[in-house]
């Protein structure tokens, strides 16, 4: 049931190995890499509870010495107090540079201890080790690593790639339903950016992934997995194509400043939302047909997922404000705000052609439905 999906960047290749009961062959995996039995994990205190102890029998089946820190959960971490708490950890520990430091948890984890490798003596090897359906399939590939700013989240960061991903799907059995949803919000946005047959695909098969089928669980990772791995070999730092892997994420970015990056709104259930209103945006502008925003809303509708912007909690700013927002966007290049929309599903591409009354129109028209009556 194994899949390995090669990421090839030359000297700065590394694998992405997706299974069931991978943390338990953590110190097998992870052997062939150090130079010193002894290895630092940052993880969460969620992580920590369920599977800390599993992953240190792991590792010490091949007489491999591990030392944790664990850190509060949630996108309230990944800011500076929990990063210089990390780093300066790591020194505390005498981590060297021929060390290993194990990102063990979700987004947050993987992208602040990857961020730390990276500025750690000028840059340490680090292994990601992604305990959420988010991290497995987007955040803990491709070597993006950072933290947020109060002007936005992940302005501050470094391109800093791991030396192995291990991606143990028996893992996910242990998120909430809600989590396991918001993590689908980045799997689905793979067949929508440039494969429609992954999309027809997931329409079949997503309901029983998500009931907990560990062969479709495996196959779903491994799909995303290996198109983004294509997209990042293609443009490792996000000069062209890499921007696609973006989709939906410049109205995520806006929903989650506007909702104090609280867990009103998790990152996943901003991204399906955004993916929405970026096809609505589409049809808008003549882009595709109107079918395809009533497919992909069925879709995530069918899957129990966040759709609109009623289905968050609690008020939102006014369309113009939440505009203003997106223009914080990592993505605004020479002022102007580039988008991704889709020409259909499967076929998504970057503008900065789009006229802001025309997103505007879109988002008075998603918040006037979230509006009580």
């Amino acid at each position: 049931m194994e899949q390995i999906v090669h990421v090839p960047l030359g000297a700065r290749a590394y694998d992405v190995v997706i299974g069931p009961d991978l943390v338990a062959e953590a110190g097998k995996r992870i052997a062939p890499f150090v130079s010193r039995k002894k290895v630092a994990v940052l993880t969460d205190e969620t992580v920590a509870a369920l599977h800390l102890e599993a992953l240190r029998a792991g590792l010490a089946a091949e007489g491999i010495e591990m030392e944790a820190l664990a850190l509060p959960a949630g996108e309230a971490t990944k800011g500076w107090p929990q990063f210089t708490r990390a780093v300066e950890w790591l020194l505390e520990k005498r981590v060297e540079r021929g060390d290993i430091v194990i990102a063990f948890g979700g987004g947050v984890i993987g992208d602040l201890a990857g961020f730390a490798a990276s500025v750690l003596r000028r840059g340490v090897r680090f292994v990601q080790i992604p305990t959420s359906l988010l991290a497995q399939v987007d955040s803990s590939v491709g070597g993006k690593t950072g933290i947020n700013a109060p002007q936005g989240k992940n302005l501050i960061g470094a391109f800093h790639q791991p030396t192995l991903v291990l991606a143990d799907t028996a893992i996910l059995g242990t998120l909430t339903e809600r989590d396991f949803l918001a993590g689908y919000g980045e799997v689905v946005k793979y067949g929508l950016l440039g494969d429609a047959a992954f999309f027809d695909w997931l329409e079949v098969n997503a309901p029983a992934m998500a009931a907990g089928d560990m062969a479709l669980r495996v196959e779903a990772v491994a799909r995303s997995v290996q198109m983004k791995a294509d997209i990042v070999a293609r443009d490792e730092t996000e000069q062209g194509d890499r921007a696609l892997l973006n989709l939906g994420h410049t109205f995520c970015h806006a929903l989650e400043a506007a909702t104090g990056y609280s867990d009103r709104l998790l990152h996943g259930e901003g991204v399906a939302i955004g993916c929405a209103l970026a096809f609505e945006l589409s049809a808008r502008l003549g882009l595709c047909s109107q079918e395809d925003p009533s497919r992909v809303r069925a879709h995530l509708k069918t899957m129990g997922m966040k759709t609109d912007l009623a289905d968050i909690p609690g008020d939102l700013p006014p369309a113009e404000e939440l505009l203003r927002l997106m223009g914080q966007d990592k993505k605004v290049v020479d002022g102007q705000l580039r988008f991704i929309l889709a020409r259909g599903i499967g076929e998504a591409f970057v503008t900065a052609d789009v006229p802001q009354d025309k997103v505007l129109e879109v988002l008075n028209e998603a918040l006037s439905q979230s509006q009580p009556a």
